[in-house]
């Protein structure tokens, strides 16, 4: 489907194709994200980490069902912003990219403050700011260079984590043969001493954060070689690919926990719990591998693209007049929109460093990020609906109601069970952003977006000019 039909030029190299769009969602929701946050995740699922991840695959693959939905309709970048703008009004869809970059922009400021925190504990002497700009310029300078560039590395990263991976379940899986660890038992799965949906929601709560990533598959729409059909199917891949990896990797590392009961009680404030499961089954070397992998997947690879990602959303804001206009120029040379991407290494840069400073950097933005990518879920839910019973769309009442009403159903139960200090913070940004759009009205600047014209009609196509006119 033609750009011109939405009123954009198409400016991006339409480069990526299924196989590196899957490749994306994978590396940007990194193969071995449980290594990270797997302390947490089984703390507050009660052990029951493994059926924490099953229920969070299904609640994503609902969400995928509905982007499927959407993306088909509105193959333009933006994602949920662009939906909820065009299925029910340019308002909501303000108040939606409001949300998604709390989400969006808080991504690449967690990945670097876990990354540098690894780092710091494997070379002490180096604090965790310095290893937060490392970081950051490095990423800046790979997605400065171009999509083909961007690709290229996804992919030899993609290929490193599978490979640190397949060491960790090899030597896991033989150490619990071997009679380490507490044998081959279904309490990852189900505990029925202690099983309560409370817990297991509690659980699904923060592992929600290792699925994030291949809802940024729908702002690479105006990079994929075939649109809508391109991204839709690498978003399936993608999620149940990880699923089945994070699912396989949690329930071994599970049954390697030195003391479960200490974890469950205590927590993980170390961040060590995978690292010390991973030591039980091949020794020091493994638990310092699994570690290094972890800082080299969440500070550069998954960083890479998260970068990528959010400054395709500031572009397609941008564009809109929906933030200041340079944000939206795309580099000639290069076709990536270079503006954004130093705005995104910016934040990132100031924010970061802060929060390397503060005890809760780290919990305070996984705490934004889950919330602002939730609610963002829950509209796109809204938005298959509406526009379902506004304009009509393919695929029944099953595609476009029954299936997005359960999944919203299932995030707003995520989210009555997340961390309060998410719950807080998140409020607090969408009433900055109402506050926001009232301003726009009453300065005569409301958010719009431009027409959708038909197969063979004449699209007013905004160019920079008139972008910034």
């Amino acid at each position: 489907m033609s750009l011109n039909r939405f009123g954009y030029q198409q400016q991006l190299r339409r480069e990526l194709r299924v196989r590196d769009l899957t490749a994306y969602g994978l590396v940007f929701m990194v193969v071995i994200a449980p290594f990270g946050i797997f302390g947490s995740v089984f703390q507050a699922s009660g052990g029951m980490i493994a059926l924490a991840y099953v229920v969070g695959a299904a609640a994503m693959i609902l969400t995928a069902s509905s982007y499927g939905v959407m993306v088909e309709k509105y193959p333009v970048a933006g994602s949920v912003y662009g939906y909820a703008g065009r299925a029910i009004a340019p308002a909501a869809g303000f108040l939606t990219g409001w949300v998604i970059l709390l989400d969006y922009v808080s991504i690449p400021l967690l990945l670097s403050l876990v990354a540098g925190a690894s780092m710091t504990s494997i070379v002490p002497s180096v604090p965790v700011w310095a290893w937060v700009v490392i970081f950051v310029v490095a990423n800046t300078v790979m997605n400065l260079l171009g999509i083909k560039t961007t690709k290229l590395l996804n992919w030899l990263f993609l290929v490193a984590e599978l490979i640190v991976l397949a060491i960790f379940l090899a030597y896991g899986l033989k150490a619990i043969a071997d009679g380490k660890g507490h044998g081959f038992t279904l309490d990852p799965f189900y505990n029925g001493t202690s099983f309560t949906w409370s817990l297991v929601l509690g659980g699904v709560a923060i592992g929600m954060l290792s699925y994030l990533g291949f809802d940024a598959l729908g702002l690479l729409a105006e990079d994929a070689s075939d649109g809508a059909r391109t991204v839709r199917k690498a978003m399936y891949a993608s999620l149940l690919t990880v699923a089945v990896l994070f699912v396989a990797s949690t329930y071994v590392a599970a049954q390697l926990v030195p003391d479960p009961a200490g974890l469950i009680a205590d927590g993980d404030p170390s961040g060590s719990a995978f690292y010390d499961a991973a030591e039980v089954a091949g020794g020091a070397w493994l638990g310092t591998l699994t570690a290094l992998a972890t800082a080299l997947a969440w500070g550069i690879a998954n960083n890479m693209v998260a970068q990528v990602a959010t400054s395709r959303l500031l572009m397609a804001m941008a564009r809109d007049r929906q933030l200041p206009g340079f944000l939206s120029r795309v580099s000639l040379k290069r076709s990536v929109p270079s503006n954004a991407i130093l705005t995104t290494a910016a934040i990132s840069l100031a924010v970061g460093v802060w929060m390397s400073t503060r005890d809760d950097g780290i919990t305070l933005m996984s705490a934004l990020v889950n919330f602002g990518a939730m609610c963002a879920f829950i509209v796109l839910h809204v938005c298959v609906i509406w526009d379902h019973y506004r304009n009509g769309s393919r695929g029944g009442v099953v595609r476009n109601v029954i299936v997005p009403l359960v999944g919203a159903a299932v995030l707003l139960a995520v989210i009555w069970h997340a961390n309060l200090l998410a719950q807080r913070v998140g409020l607090i940004w969408l009433g900055l952003g109402i506050l926001v759009l009232v301003v726009l009205y009453a300065t005569g600047r409301k958010p719009t977006l431009p027409k959708i014209t038909g197969p063979g009609e004449p699209a007013g196509v905004r160019t920079e000019e008139s972008q910034h006119a």
